[in-house]
């Protein structure tokens, strides 16, 4: 678990920048099409690809899902837990006493951000190991070893602290000469920085994890880059990156913008998929792009971070003015109370879970929709909406789905496929 800041923030930019759809196969790639009927029934098919799965593996799926609803709460109770240590404990006040032998303000506030962040890692690490590590391991999703998990999760801590730590001294940088306007310029600042993130994150960030390479001269390629070029991406090249080191999912994206933009596939989509089914998924991943999902993202959860920030600044005057003397907090511009910042942005978000669900499940369904106009492959967009199953639920309830997903349930997929070729076959 990563409840502190700096992985909120982070985690927080790739929501509202990266539409990476992953997949995991568990189903033979060979798409079985279901019998065309005169007149075409589109429950009927839909009701062929839900019934692809046996009963053993529709009940691991659902498992697996409704056990992440849990695993929410557990997070957010245990980011609490985290926070008690730091105010109610005193390792807060501890912290503070080795950041004031720096005499600058902002080299005292960095030394706290980092030291406070590492704490919170070790503090954190048992809950990811369990979270992150075995339970992947007990549904079968991870193919990494503990030592590369942990090298993995080494990298992940070290963007964290070169991305973040420096956002967040400007953070506090705001609090000190802006006064009550802080969350304004906090929540512009970290626009632009989300912004900054995207940008860089294809050409800089990704390659940390995997290794990029040019798609291998073929005829796939050459049908990705024309459907690249039919709808005006600025793509020149596909590149494939190894994530079958890391799991059995396969996914695809379109990230970055303007000189940065890459469009991108692992090697589990090329070995566990049919032609077909690759062009479906890139039809996907370019729907994002063209429809400037990156942008709209960007505006969208800017204004959920503005009343965010709004929200955790009236919070964090009333506990302070209640409370801070007992932790260790003089001001809001006090770097020691960075534990109280984070535990309530916590809480805030889970409460905002269902908004930021909204935002990226109906940005999902628009590039479903593209994807099928331009990859014209209704059938294998349902197989591998299917493939979806093995980490995602296929027919939740409505307010389920509402609530707790970020992408349109299987059953909606699948029927969204099914109609779009029951409209073509006419």
């Amino acid at each position: 678990m990563k409840k502190n800041l700096l992985f909120l923030v982070l985690a927080f930019i790739c929501v509202c920048t990266f539409a990476a759809d992953n997949t995991a196969v568990i189903v033979d790639s060979v798409v079985a099409t279901p019998a065309v009927a005169q007149p075409f029934n589109i429950d009927s098919a839909t009701h062929f690809y839900m019934n692809m799965l046996s009963p053993e593996q529709k009940a691991k799926s659902d498992a697996y899902f409704e056990g992440g609803y849990w695993l929410q709460i557990w997070n957010l109770l245990y980011g609490i837990g985290v926070a008690f240590i730091f105010l109610g404990l005193g390792l807060g006040k501890w912290l503070k006493r080795i950041a004031l032998k720096a005499k600058n303000e902002n080299i005292q506030n960095l030394i706290y951000i980092v030291l406070y962040s590492l704490l919170v890692w070790v503090l954190s690490f048992p809950f990811s190991v369990y979270q992150e590590y075995f339970r992947e391991h007990q549904y079968g999703l991870s193919n990494l070893s503990f030592g590369g998990w942990f090298v993995e999760n080494i990298k992940g801590l070290a963007i964290g602290l070169v991305l973040g730590s420096p956002m967040i001294v400007a953070l506090y940088a705001a609090l000190r000469k802006t006064g009550k306007r802080w969350w304004i310029w906090g929540a512009s600042g970290l626009m632009v920085f989300s912004a900054f993130v995207a940008f860089i994150a294809p050409v800089f960030l990704a390659p940390i994890f995997n290794k990029y390479e040019p798609l291998p001269e073929s005829k796939l390629k050459d049908e990705i880059l024309s459907m690249a070029r039919a709808n005006c991406i600025p793509a020149e090249n596909v590149y494939m990156f190894d994530e079958s080191k890391q799991s059995k999912r396969v996914s695809a994206n379109v990230s970055g913008f303007a000189s940065t933009t890459r469009i991108s596939l692992n090697d589990n989509l090329l070995n566990r998929c049919t032609p077909e089914e690759v062009k479906a998924v890139m039809g996907h991943e370019m729907g994002h792009y063209v429809l400037n999902h990156v942008y709209k993202g960007l505006l969208a959860f800017g204004v959920l971070i503005f009343i965010v920030f709004a929200l955790l600044n009236w919070l964090l005057q009333k506990l302070i003015s209640r409370r801070g003397a007992q932790w260790g907090i003089s001001s809001m511009s006090d770097i020691a109370g960075l534990p109280l910042l984070s535990v309530l942005l916590s809480i805030v978000m889970f409460f905002a879970t269902p908004i930021t669900n909204t935002i990226t499940r109906t940005q999902e369904m628009e590039a479903d929709q593209f994807g099928l106009n331009a990859a014209m492959e209704p059938d294998a967009e349902a197989h591998v909406d299917i493939m979806l199953s093995e980490y995602r639920k296929l027919d939740p309830g409505k307010w389920e789905e509402i609530l707790f997903f970020d992408h349109p349930s299987g059953r909606v997929r699948v029927n969204t496929a099914m109609r779009w070729k029951a409209e073509h076959l006419k």
